[in-house]
């Protein structure tokens, strides 16, 4: 990224993250807090990776749509990201579901989170509206898909994923021509449409979107009008637009960003329980897919001020030692063992505890002699004394939340009733 020049398109755009969805696929995660807020790699949120790419790639201008439940998501806005500055030019609004349009009315709908709020956008004059999803994991300069969408001529330029095509029955598909142009939009189809000249791969896309300004906010005003859409970007515009104008499928191969000591392009969905625990295990590889190192595309977030992790102990079976795993700040490990475990600020493990492949978030206080194996625990979560998860499949699903891979996700107030 050395010679990487000024970024003249997005200086005139506007990122746009919708960020109100509760992804229940998390289960217990989001009972509390959107999936864009849920904690990831040690320090972050979620929703900081699509934050972080757009102001990486020179972005700033910023809009948050929020709903459920956005205490927490709100709060983590407000502490990591109060440093643009309106004097620069530069500004970050958050956008809750506040009734703006109808007293009876909240956001019903992807394009209409974004419609509600153009009055607001308008006020920016911005050329050019990039909208992204606030829930995954990924690093791309948006300043090469700005540059392919203005090439391009498109009325709408669609990230995508090159997927192999049977995998992409989950996804919203790009059929395209041998230009990239979209010719067909296909919702979760059972028979993908393949790649030209390369019909074993589908073009799946990543819900990011690239409009310019005026044609978005007019197209979203049809469409508030229309008593029979549903206001979704993926079942609505996007397929109007490939009916009506011109579509154009932009490849995520070619705007990703990589260090050097990353192989492939990184971009999970970590709307599941499964797929959480293994992206954030990712990070504990000796080479990371993901390369949270790279001090040219920094992933920016809200840092809590704590002392450094501390270790103690150095006895037979009491010996405080982490392997493969990664300890944040104000981390106390006291005579315990980690394998492969990712712990977030402020954790206190206990002496003769053993926890392997473990993520777990905040604050959260594991007593003595506790066995944890596969385990997510979410924030704040007080874990007994010679407590074992991981040991006994069948008693661990009549506690805890376990997944088909055998991951148990522990929260508070299932620790409680264990002590009813």
């Amino acid at each position: 990224m050395e010679n990487r020049r000024t970024s003249p398109l997005a200086r005139d755009a506007m990122a746009y993250v919708l960020a109100g969805g509760r992804g229940s696929r998390l289960m217990e995660l989001t009972d509390r807090r959107a999936k864009p807020a849920v904690y990831f790699g040690g320090k972050s949120r979620i929703i900081d990776f699509a934050l972080s790419n757009a102001l990486n790639s020179g972005i700033r201008r910023f809009g948050v749509a929020t709903q459920y439940k956005a205490h927490s998501l709100i709060r983590h806005l407000q502490r990591g990201w109060n440093f643009l500055r309106p004097e620069r030019n530069e500004s970050f609004d958050i956008l809750p579901a506040s009734q703006r349009v109808s007293e009876d009315q909240w956001y019903n709908g992807t394009a209409d989170a974004v419609h509600q709020n153009a009055d607001i956008i308008e006020d920016h004059g911005v050329k050019y509206m990039i909208v992204l999803a606030g829930d995954h994991i990924y690093k791309m300069d948006y300043e090469l898909m700005l540059q392919h969408h203005v090439s391009s001529g498109a009325d709408v330029t669609v990230g995508c994923l090159e997927v192999p095509r049977m995998e992409a029955t989950g996804f919203g598909v790009m059929h395209v021509d041998d230009k990239d142009r979209i010719v067909a939009f296909v919702e979760k189809p059972k028979d993908p449409p393949g790649i030209p000249g390369n019909p074993d791969f589908a073009l799946a896309s990543m819900g990011i979107y690239v409009f310019g300004t005026r044609f978005l906010l007019d197209l979203l005003r049809a469409d508030a009008a229309d008593k029979n859409s549903s206001h979704d970007f993926g079942k609505d515009i996007i397929p109007h637009i490939v009916k009506n104008g011109k579509a154009v499928a932009h490849r995520f191969s070619t705007s990703c960003v990589k260090s050097s000591k990353e192989a492939a392009a990184y971009w999970r969905d970590v709307g599941t329980v499964d797929a959480y625990w293994e992206a954030n295990l990712d990070l504990c590889e000796t080479v990371p897919s993901l390369d949270l190192y790279d001090r040219d595309w920094p992933i920016w977030t809200y840092s809590e001020v704590t002392p450094p992790a501390k270790f103690v102990h150095d006895e037979d079976n009491r010996r405080g030692m982490a392997i493969s795993s990664l300890v944040s700040g104000g981390c106390i490990v006291s005579g315990a063992a980690l394998r492969r475990t990712l712990l977030f600020t402020g954790v206190r493990v206990n002496s003769f505890t053993t926890m392997e492949e473990a993520v777990v978030m905040p604050y959260v206080n594991i007593g003595r002699n506790c066995v944890l194996k596969k385990v997510v625990i979410d924030r704040g979560v007080e874990i007994p004394d010679g407590f074992v998860v991981g040991e006994e499949p069948e008693l661990d699903g009549t506690r805890f939340r376990r997944t088909g891979n055998g991951i148990c996700l522990i929260t508070q107030p299932m620790i409680d009733k264990l002590n009813t």
